[in-house]
């Protein structure tokens, strides 16, 4: 009868739990949760984990890039389902606990049934009514028996109950220590695959830091020469508005291929190119000083009794100083620029009084600093400087290093001083995968926004018209890069010829080097590349002979500068190659 009734509860337990319905959505981020979770939170857990890894498992396949991503998705999963093990564990012991008690109530109740069986059997109903001295005795007697076995039922049908429920419930844990042993072991092997996926993406992807110890001096020379690592502004460099630059230049051959950097030098800060789009939209310095430094504080009546040490020029009080920076055309406050003149203001001003830590340091006089002569600008520059009297960008009550240049190519990089940190967001009004078609520098006219370079600083083109290169050349510099990529010898990485210094390997020795690491590229049919959401070219897609070849971006900047006959180069880790 017992085991009947067991098999009975056992079927009706289960019946109802398929016909649960679904169970409301527990937080499975939160580890520190689990605690407190108990068997249908758990496997609800365990299931959102497998469907994690599953999404991790599809990851690994389709987009080796987020290496990084997928490993702290493990980490994290791995974390989680050591909290559900913990659980599960405690459940488990809670459960054996709970049994053990049930199993003692079992035998009691075996025992009781057993003892009743003999009674019943042992003492027949006219056996008790002839014993009985009355017929109220054998009436209460009667009652008294009934009364024990409607407890008895109910201690029977009670016990039953728990008994059906913990063995549902144990074979239940039982099944989702198996599930989580199972999805442990898929993690463990994601974690593996990932591991090998890492050392390979560090052998064929290798990191632009890490590889620029192992160039030797002169190419890192070579480099300085090439891209002419400076800091500059508007007004003192000449404007670079060359037509051999532009990519609708004919360099009278076909297929040609030509690198084009966004922007130029560096692109921290405020764009003095930005700032004068967006004076001529309409937007006032307050507004533009913001777009570029964030959240910071504009102080209006800062001291301007401050001197500050210009070196070369001795001893110069704070306004007179700004109204000699030679920082950005004075004519843009005739061209609907005046905003940008006043936010360029209030950034030298900043700058230097922060340079110099409030005047009791000093400050050079050249564009390593800012561009200072010993002679006011005049005009709208001098009306700026007025109209900002006193305007200083503080963090923490003290002024804030404003960095600024030219042209940043669309995206400003974020950086950080005195506490505070600046925006790094894309410069446009456009989404960002079409940055160009909205950006203020366009707005603003800059030349150096998307621009070709074939030439140094000091003006050295090494019989080179414009940036654009052969096939044969482009796949010199393709062969390079694979060379550089995958960790082999990158000493012959330099331009064939001497015009910069030393020359670098023969065409056909870097082919051979490419020969190494899946064979040598000698036609490019196609080229696009991929620009990351974080202002930077994340990787070159070319269509060769030997099939595509996918190269780092960072990779691809600093062999192509290398290697690029003459004097070509980059200016900028965001850039576009063309093909015609």
């Amino acid at each position: 009868m017992i085991r009947y009734m067991k098999k009975l509860l056992v079927t009706l337990l289960l019946c109802y739990l398929v016909t649960l319905s679904p169970a409301k959505a527990v937080d499975c981020e939160d580890v520190s949760k689990y605690v407190g979770y108990g068997l249908d939170e758990l496997i609800s857990c365990k299931d959102q984990l497998g469907k994690t890894a599953q999404a991790i498992d599809d990851a690994n396949k389709t987009n080796t890039r987020d290496l990084t991503n997928l490993r702290a998705q493990i980490a994290k999963l791995k974390t989680q389902i050591s909290g559900l093990e913990t659980q599960l564990a405690r459940l488990t012991k809670e459960v054996f606990d709970r049994e053990v008690k049930v199993g003692v109530k079992e035998e009691l109740l075996t025992a009781k049934v057993r003892r009743d069986y003999i009674q019943k059997r042992s003492q027949s109903l006219l056996l008790i009514l002839f014993s009985a001295r009355s017929a109220n005795e054998f009436f209460k007697d009667l009652v008294y028996r009934e009364k024990l076995a409607r407890s008895d039922r109910e201690i029977i049908s009670s016990v039953s109950g728990e008994i059906t429920l913990l063995t549902a419930q144990s074979s239940l844990l039982k099944t989702q220590k198996i599930n989580l042993d199972a999805l442990k072991k898929r993690v463990d092997e994601q974690a593996g695959f990932l591991a090998k996926e890492v050392d390979k993406a560090n052998k064929y992807v290798s990191d632009l830091s890490g590889k620029v110890a192992a160039l030797s001096a002169r190419q890192q020379a070579l480099l300085a020469e090439k891209t002419g690592t400076y800091a500059t502004s508007v007004g003192d460099v000449p404007l670079a508005d060359d037509p051999a630059s532009r990519p609708d230049y004919n360099p009278g051959f076909s297929p040609a291929f030509a690198a084009f950097s966004f922007g130029a030098p560096h692109y921290k800060g405020m764009s003095q190119y930005g700032a004068f789009g967006r004076a001529k939209a309409g937007q006032n310095a307050e507004t533009i000083l913001h777009a570029y430094y964030g959240g910071i504080e504009i102080k209006k009546d800062y001291s301007t009794g401050i001197n500050i040490t210009v070196q070369g020029y001795g001893s110069v009080n704070i306004e007179i100083y700004v109204k000699r920076i030679y920082e950005m055309p004075t004519s843009w406050g005739d061209q609907g620029g005046f905003e940008a003149l006043k936010a360029q203001a209030v950034a030298a001003r900043s700058y230097a009084l922060a340079y110099t830590n409030n005047g009791t340091g000093s400050i050079c006089a050249s564009e390593n600093c800012q561009v200072y002569k010993n002679s006011n600008k005049g005009g709208k520059w001098d009306e700026a400087v007025d109209a900002t009297r006193g305007w200083v960008l503080v963090s923490g009550g003290k002024p804030f290093s404003a960095w600024y240049a030219s042209t940043s190519g669309g995206y400003q990089e974020s950086y950080s001083a005195q506490g505070h940190t600046t925006p790094g967001f894309w410069d446009t009004t456009s989404d960002w995968t079409r940055w160009a078609d909205g950006a203020w520098e366009k707005a603003g006219g800059s030349p150096w926004f998307y621009k070709g370079w074939y030439k140094t600083r000091s003006g050295k083109n090494c019989g080179k018209s414009h940036p654009w290169l052969s096939n044969d050349e482009f796949s010199d510099i393709v062969n390079a890069a694979l060379v550089y990529a995958n960790g082999g010898d990158a000493s012959g990485i330099f331009p064939t010829e001497t015009c910069l210094g030393s020359t670098g390997w023969s065409r056909d020795r870097m082919s051979q080097e490419a020969d190494k690491y899946g064979g040598r590229v000698t036609s490019v049919n196609s080229v696009r590349v991929e620009h990351s959401q974080n202002g930077f070219t994340d990787k070159v897609v070319l269509g060769t002979n030997r099939g595509e070849v996918t190269i780092n971006g960072a990779n691809f900047v600093k062999v192509f500068n290398l290697r690029a006959p003459g004097a070509i180069h980059l200016k900028s880790g965001l850039f576009n190659i063309e093909k015609k």
